[in-house]
């Protein structure tokens, strides 16, 4: 009786040890993705992890992907490219412009009036553009997916603005250079600083207000420190700002051709229109919770839209007049972004 009562529980041992072996095996390749914003943040919760979630069931169970929010890796969020790069992490998530100048052809997309108001339509068009005109900012990461979020709305400590000259000698946060010349060309002043410092610098008074997307206003309680959120007729913002869902290359040249493409079937065009979606309903719900805290939500008459698009143009041109000096096309870049984002636009938003 003892001996058979040893024998099954040597065989249940063994049992146990075969199927972890067996899970072990299952998932054999184990990512790490790395992004600055919090674990309940819409990005994780609405967009990272159902990407995650796709990949991993696309792969069989041979992947799993683990998401690290906030830093909790470390460094801070302008040390995320590099970290991809240099393979301390797998996959990052992060703003193309924390670091300023380094994803010059991309910037395309961030220009005032080249994103109008629809994420859906220019994420369909960074997709169709990659290959031949973006491919070159992205040396050393294989690039799962771009994307844009709703595009930069106005928001104000205190400050009502209705026209370019309500803005004269503001202090304007901004995440990118684009978004630098977009606020220089308003006649304020571009602070530049990660979405985390936001709300401690309106706080303190060190900026008057922000370019940033309703969405984050949840996230870091903005409807708190302001009172206006400001956008143009029809949801025309003041531009918008790219990221990048990207692999260390090493990483991704290492791995076998059937996990490869279970990461490109989670990544493709569809999913690419659907992350616009999601960042389309972000924004409302962030929207939603600024005028429930009794913020001030105001659209611009169709005049008033018109008055920021001739004061914004400049920027196009400064843009266009930047990258030359890099050997980029950037009028070309201009006419095909805008040319397929109307190809893609959605009949209303």
């Amino acid at each position: 009786m003892l001996k058979r009562t040893l024998l099954r529980a040597a065989l249940g041992a063994a049992a146990l040890t075969l199927a972890a072996g067996a899970g072990a095996q299952a998932q054999e390749h184990v990512f790490k993705l790395h992004h600055m914003l919090g674990a309940q943040a819409p990005v994780q919760t609405r967009m990272l992890e159902p990407w995650a979630r796709a990949v991993e069931e696309n792969s069989g169970g041979r992947v799993r992907i683990e998401i690290y929010p906030a830093m909790s890796l470390g460094g801070r969020p302008p040390e995320l490219v590099q970290q991809v790069r240099d393979g301390v992490v797998d996959l990052i998530w992060t703003v193309n412009g924390y670091t300023p100048g380094l994803f010059p052809r991309t910037e395309v997309f961030e220009l005032p009036f080249v994103f109008v108001n629809d994420p859906g339509a220019t994420n369909m068009a960074m997709y169709d553009m990659f290959d031949e005109y973006l491919a070159d900012d992205y040396p050393g990461m294989e690039v799962m997916f771009l994307h844009v979020h709703a595009g930069q709305g106005l928001q104000m400590a205190d400050r009502l603005v209705r026209s370019p000259a309500d803005l004269a000698g503001a202090d304007i946060r901004t995440p990118s250079r684009t978004g630098a010349w977009i606020i220089e060309a308003l006649g304020a002043n571009p602070v530049a600083m990660p979405v985390p410092d936001l709300p401690q610098s309106l706080q303190k008074g060190v900026v008057d207000g922000a370019f940033i997307p309703w969405e984050i206003i949840p996230a870091l309680k903005i409807q708190d420190q302001t009172q206006y959120q400001i956008e143009g007729a029809d949801k025309a913002r003041f531009g918008t700002t790219a990221f990048q869902v990207s692999m260390n290359q090493a990483r991704w040249d290492s791995l076998p051709a059937d996990i490869q493409q279970a990461f490109r079937d989670a990544s493709g065009p569809e999913w690419r229109a659907e992350v616009g979606r999601i960042w389309r309903q972000n924004d409302e719900d962030g929207i939603a919770v600024a005028v429930a805290a009794g913020n001030e939500h105001i659209t611009l008459t169709a005049e008033e839209t018109a008055a920021f698009r001739t004061a914004l143009e400049p920027v196009v041109q400064r843009w266009i007049d930047e990258v030359a000096g890099q050997g980029i096309d950037g009028a070309a870049l201009v006419e095909a972004a805008r040319t397929l984002i109307a190809r893609h636009a959605t009949p209303t938003q």
